[in-house]
């Protein structure tokens, strides 16, 4: 079973593909659906709260033909065509859940969360929020890690869990090219770090880690350094995590090469069910 996760930065500019970045979203897109992955899972679409438009509809389903697709928008008092998750899907869930975690401020209508359950499992999507330009929202973002970990313990009782997305956080020092400039950073700061291996520590595996336990490979690149792609200068902050009792039917996982594209790569995992 083939899963693909990726923080796409707009939806619609990829579907227009009407700017070079624009266009190189989209081809990346047409090679993930010329992959033909059984899930692919998207965080930040930015699109209005009305969700998706006839063109996008259109243009996603002669990309992935006979895909289901649910989607999750910003909502008021949110702001608008802010953040938002969608999961493509081969295959029909028993159930479908946009929950809400009963987080602070606005971060339950940010449209942020999306929860498939199957047979032998639960399939979420996840955009975690940023903690922001000073940490503004560090204090907000902790609040959030502890309601979502307590959300995944509650499904983890009664079936397996795979998630993926856009975590904000990298883990270790490992996990980021210039660790010592980057401490307390949104992204790699004390607490963030401390949260996910709270998640880790509560029964998941960080399914890209467990395979490569010293590898030093990025999944996203700052687009205001133009030459930080070009030096590799990234950080590993996407993620497949995955019970730990899926730990051994885990086979393979990775980024998916985006050329000279910075933002986010795609992740996938392959997985023997």
């Amino acid at each position: 079973m083939n899963f693909i996760s990726w923080n796409i930065d707009s939806l619609n500019a990829a579907i227009e593909h009407k700017s070079p970045r624009g266009l190189l979203t989209y081809e990346t897109l047409s090679k993930i659906a010329a992959a033909q992955p059984d899930f692919l899972s998207i965080q930040e679409t930015k699109l209005p709260q009305t969700g998706l438009s006839n063109k996008q509809d259109e243009s996603l389903e002669a990309l992935f033909p006979g895909y289901l697709r649910f989607v999750r928008t910003s909502n008021p008092p949110a702001k608008k065509g802010y953040a938002g998750v969608m999961i493509l899907a081969k295959k029909a869930p028993i159930s479908y859940d946009k929950p809400r975690l009963d987080v602070p401020d606005t971060m339950d209508d940010e449209g942020r969360v999306i929860t498939l359950e199957y047979a032998d499992f639960y399939l979420l999507t996840v955009y975690t929020p940023n903690s922001g330009d000073g940490l503004k929202r560090l204090e907000l973002r902790g609040q959030w890690d502890d309601q979502f970990r307590d959300y995944l313990d509650g499904l983890s009782e009664r079936k397996p869990v795979i998630f993926s997305g856009d975590l904000n956080v990298a883990h270790t020092e490992i996990d980021l090219k210039n660790p010592s400039t980057n401490h307390e950073s949104a992204g790699f700061t004390d607490q963030e770090r401390t949260k996910f291996g709270q998640l880790l520590d509560s029964g998941f595996i960080d399914s890209w880690r467990f395979q490569h336990p010293d590898q030093a490979q990025y999944s996203w690149w700052s687009q205001r350094n133009r030459a930080a792609k070009a030096n590799n200068a990234g950080w590993r902050i996407d993620y497949y995590v995955v019970s730990d009792s899926l730990k051994d039917k885990i086979k393979k996982t990775g980024m998916l090469d985006t050329g000279t594209r910075a933002d986010h790569a795609p992740i996938f995992l392959k997985m023997d069910f």
